[in-house]
């Protein structure tokens, strides 16, 4: 019987409860297609699952990842948008991407364009759905206006600001380290500032002629969550998308009105890409944009699927710049019964 090779953990922990099985590949049922995956996405959210930051049950053998790319194996029964062999992505569903083969809806399967090679597919479409809705939905930016970006180095910063940039947005870039400035730089961050400056606060001041900026983008949460705050104008968008350092816990809500009178709001991409329609739109504004190069993955971080240990410390560490992906083959070649990924 045919094999496919998952990589799962039991509880939530540090890296090293991941582990990789074999099991037997399962038959689509009625409206659904079995994917063979040829690229699988890395982002933090995997690492926010793992780790138990993120709300939920897990159970023994829990999968991991909401993003892959690949070729359809098999069709289920009333099957009809696709056929064998076409080039798909998943994004969202149940978390199982890392994995050489995936079980998924045809509603929630998304065809690839030739232009879109696989690794470029699975490097930018989570973090560009991901940016889309974050300036297109939940804030949407207008040219002219200024932006506060953290992470901008990061998978998702990078593509944040060469699409800002195209928006004619203003930007403030903001970094964790002194070696990531030039990163952001290249990716429409003419200002980068250091999350560690002392200055920092003067320096946004400064580069608003004392205004604030009109939004900030935050997904470091509780070590940068001060300084986002302190930099809007009055009325101006905090946009807390993340909580890499950890939860913002014990917020006084009277702050808001005491910054003047500005916004919270802590989104999810669940709830952007929950309806078809809005999902089907949002991908298509984000393949677009891949096509007509206004996003580029870059330098593009290349793993095997049995390292995804190694790749989830990596980037709790900090050390990754730019998009990260992972390949299924030497896993489907391999299998992986109950063996320990490190």
């Amino acid at each position: 019987m045919e094999k496919m090779t998952s990589i799962v953990f039991d509880s939530a922990g540090p890296p090293s409860v991941l582990y990789a099985i074999d099991k037997e590949l399962p038959q689509p049922g009625p409206g659904e297609v079995l994917i063979e995956m040829t690229s699988v996405g890395v982002n933090f959210i995997d690492v926010y699952l793992r780790s138990g930051q993120l709300p939920g049950e897990l159970h023994s053998q829990s999968g991991i990842g909401v993003e892959g790319v690949g070729r359809i194996a098999a069709l289920g029964g009333g099957v009809q948008e696709f056929s064998i062999g076409d080039r798909v992505a998943t994004v969202g569903g149940a978390p199982g991407s890392y994995s050489t083969h995936r079980l998924f809806p045809q509603e929630r399967v998304l065809p690839l364009p030739a232009e879109v090679a696989d690794d470029i597919a699975a490097a930018l479409l989570f973090k560009g759905l991901t940016v889309e809705y974050l300036i297109n939905r939940c804030f949407p930016v207008q040219a002219g206006q200024t932006v506060l970006w953290h992470a901008a180095a990061g998978g998702i910063g990078r593509i944040a600001g060469q699409w800002l940039i195209h928006k004619g947005a203003n930007l403030i870039g903001v970094v964790g380290s002194e070696d990531k400035r030039a990163t952001a730089e290249t990716n429409g961050f003419d200002n980068v500032l250091l999350s560690s400056s002392p200055s920092f606060g003067e320096d946004v001041q400064a580069l608003t002629g004392g205004q604030g900026v009109d939004v900030a983008y935050d997904s470091v949460g509780a070590a940068t969550f001060d300084q986002s705050l302190k930099a809007l104008k009055p009325r101006g968008t905090l946009v807390l998308f993340g909580n890499a350092s950890g939860k913002v816990d014990g917020f006084d809500t009277s702050r808001l009105g005491a910054q003047g009178s500005v916004y919270l709001t802590r989104p999810s991409i669940a709830h952007y890409i929950a309806d078809q329609d809005e999902f089907r739109m949002a991908a298509g504004t984000v393949l677009t944009a891949i096509r007509e190069g206004i996003i580029r993955a870059g330098k593009i971080n290349r793993f095997e699927l049995s390292e995804a240990a190694e790749v989830h410390r990596a980037l709790e560490g900090r050390q990754l710049v730019g998009p990260t992906i992972m390949s299924p083959a030497a896993a489907a070649r391999k299998g992986g019964q109950h063996a320990k990924v490190e």
